[in-house]
């Protein structure tokens, strides 16, 4: 499908010199009298590497689209991380470099999408929201509110983010695993 170099986003997909890449990232820029611009950070899904390019706003450009197979993850074997599809029992296993920051939210047992380009798995979509529970974090000070400053927060998977100070250990929360931000508590 084609786009204009205008319509990009965070996320998506695009054929760039033959290769898939995804956009990491993208400012529109209009620098004075000059035609405008879109600066972007591509990676490409087939080395993992990272790159910069500037496209001119009226540049056409094909969105590729990826098949999707919601999948278990299993397990992690210190290289590689394993993945089964729940229907064929089909398993495939993903490096650190192709899941990127995503690695640190995976969970035994979590659902998730497993992105395919060609038959060959790239990548994998995070849910929206994933409930995990604060295994460290500094003690309530009296008189916190939510409107106080943040404070760092170890979840029961590693990650640290952080939380308003009302929050304790042991309490289970809600978070956006795609931006590392906590949503909200768990009742």
């Amino acid at each position: 499908m084609a786009i204009s170099a205008n319509d990009i986003r965070k996320g998506m997909v695009i054929v760039f010199e033959g290769t898939p890449c995804k956009v990491m990232d993208f400012h529109h820029h209009t620098p004075g009298n000059l035609r405008a611009m879109v600066q972007t950070r591509l990676r490409n899904l087939l080395t993992g590497n990272s790159f910069e390019h500037r496209f001119r706003s009226n540049d056409s450009l094909d969105r590729v689209t990826l098949e999707q197979h919601r999948m278990d993850y299993l397990y992690s074997d210190g290289t590689h991380h394993h993945f089964m599809n729940n229907e064929s029992y089909e398993q495939v296993a993903l490096t650190e470099e192709e899941l990127g920051d995503a690695a640190q939210w995976l969970t035994e047992g979590l659902t998730i999408e497993v992105e395919f380009y060609d038959g060959t798995p790239i990548g994998i979509t995070l849910p929206s929201s994933m409930e995990l529970t604060v295994v460290e974090t500094e003690p309530v000070l009296k008189g916190a509110t939510a409107s106080n400053s943040n404070k760092p927060a170890k979840l029961e998977n590693g990650v640290t983010l952080y939380v308003p100070p009302f929050i304790v250990e042991g309490e289970r929360i809600r978070v956006n695993p795609a931006e590392s931000r906590y949503m909200e508590r768990v009742k």
